[in-house]
Order: C-alpha cells, then structure tokens, then sequence
C-alpha cells in the first residue's frame, strides 16, 4: 500500500504524505501504479464532467471537468507537454534539447503546444455523447498512463546527471508489467459496453507511444520526466481521437 500512496504522492496533490510514511526507495517505483492512478485522475474527471453536463453545455461542462483534474495532478503532465514542446521544437542537439526542457520558464513552442491539446482535447470530447465521453475519459486516461510508463522499459534516462527530482525510476519486472497491463486495459471494458469497436481506438495510444519512442531515441537517445508527462497527454489525446472517428463512423445514435 505505501506503494501506491508514494504514487498518489507524487502523481496528485492529495496530501497523502501526511498520514502515511513513504520511504524514499518507493518512489523509484511509481511508474508500475501511473496507470492505477489514472483511474483516480481520469474518474474524477469523468464524474465531473457527467455532474456538470447536467446543468450546464457539453463544452462548458468539459472545461469544468479540466479544471478538476488540474488542480487535482497540480498540471504535472501539462507541465511536461510544455517543456517537451519547448525543447524539442527549439533545440538543435541533445544538449540543448536538455537544457530548454530544464529551464522553468515557457516557450513559444510551449505555450502553442499546451493551447493545442487542450483544443483538441475539448473539440472531441464536447462532439461526442455524455456517456461515450464519460466512459471515454475514464478509458483514456488509464490506457495513456500505461503505455507512457512502458518509456522507462524501453528507453534509457537521458540526463546524464540523472533527475531533475532525484528520483530514478527502475525498469519493471514482469510481475509489475502485469499491473501496468491489467490496470491500463481493464477500462476499456467500459468502452467494450458501449461498443465493441471503441476497443480499437486503444491502437491509437500504442501507434503514438512507438512514434514518440523512435523521435526520443533519435534526437534525445533516451526519456526524462517532462517526456513522460508528454507522451501520456499525448496518447490520451490520440485515444479520444480514435474514440472520436469510431463513433462518427459506426456507433450508433442511441449511445
């Protein structure tokens, strides 16, 4: 359990800490529950949402359920999205792509990318059906969790002066592969519910995640934390895309 309180810790801004004492070690961890915490980070935005479809529009209501899942992760992700936008939209090596993305003020590559995601992240959700978007945020969020933390497995850390947080995560054992698997995978029975196409747009995160692997490889040769936070808003996003595309294409109109 101390565990998964070290990755609520370090994912959310829930005050864990104060009630539980998490070992240092335990954080070097945190990955293997990334995707677990996402049924935490994506359900509360998908109650949210639902709560203010009821009394508000679609789009309105969306922003809503944004603005809850920020405060809840404090913008850790979008922090990252910004600073991966930033340097490798601006730098020319793997020097000086590591030392954008280390330097706390924002870009122009930044702040575009952020205004981006958060359109497109709004545009799709707001087009689809409440229970369709409730569902698929939920799905979402897990799905892209699990794919990005497969980044420490694949690939090695880039700084060579190791994390910006001191913390250095360690590559997972097949046991801990199975949690990210179950944990990830386990929401789009929800979508499965609704349709069973809506299972393929899980392709989308794993096309995006293999993308985004192969840039870092050969710009930056390998991950950093900002990276991470990248490649799960980034795989989110395709998803709800997919999600998008299938039910324009095949769902039906009582969903």
């Amino acid at each position: 359990m101390k565990r998964i309180a070290a990755a609520l810790t370090f994912f959310t801004r829930l005050p864990v800490w104060r009630w539980v004492d998490i070992p240092q070690s335990y954080y070097s961890t945190v990955v293997v529950y990334w995707s677990l915490i996402g049924w935490i980070t994506g359900g509360l935005t998908a109650i949210l949402l639902w709560l203010a479809a009821q009394v508000m529009p679609m789009l309105s209501a969306v922003i809503f359920a944004l603005t809850g899942r920020t405060l809840l992760t404090g913008a850790l992700h979008e922090d990252g999205l910004a600073d991966f936008c930033d340097g490798f939209g601006g730098g020319h090596s793997k020097e000086k792509i590591l030392t954008i993305m280390k330097d706390s003020h924002i870009g122009t590559y930044g702040v575009i990318g952020l205004i981006l995601y958060y359109l497109w992240f709004v545009s799709l959700v707001s087009s689809l059906p409440l229970w369709l978007a409730v569902m698929g945020i939920f799905a979402s969020d897990a799905v892209a969790k699990a794919c990005a933390s497969q980044l420490t497995n694949i690939l090695p850390y880039a700084r060579p002066e190791g994390a910006k947080n001191k913390i250095s995560y360690s590559r997972m054992t097949l046991s801990q592969i199975l949690i990210v698997g179950i944990s990830g995978l386990l929401p789009l029975t929800l979508l499965a519910y609704l349709d069973i196409f809506f299972v393929l747009s899980a392709i989308m995160p794993v096309v995006m995640v293999g993308s985004l692997i192969v840039l870092m490889r050969h710009r930056l040769g390998g991950y950093t934390g900002d990276c991470c936070g990248a490649v799960c808003l980034l795989c989110e996003l395709s998803m709800l895309t997919g999600i998008t595309i299938i039910y324009n294409l095949v769902s039906s109109p009582s969903i």
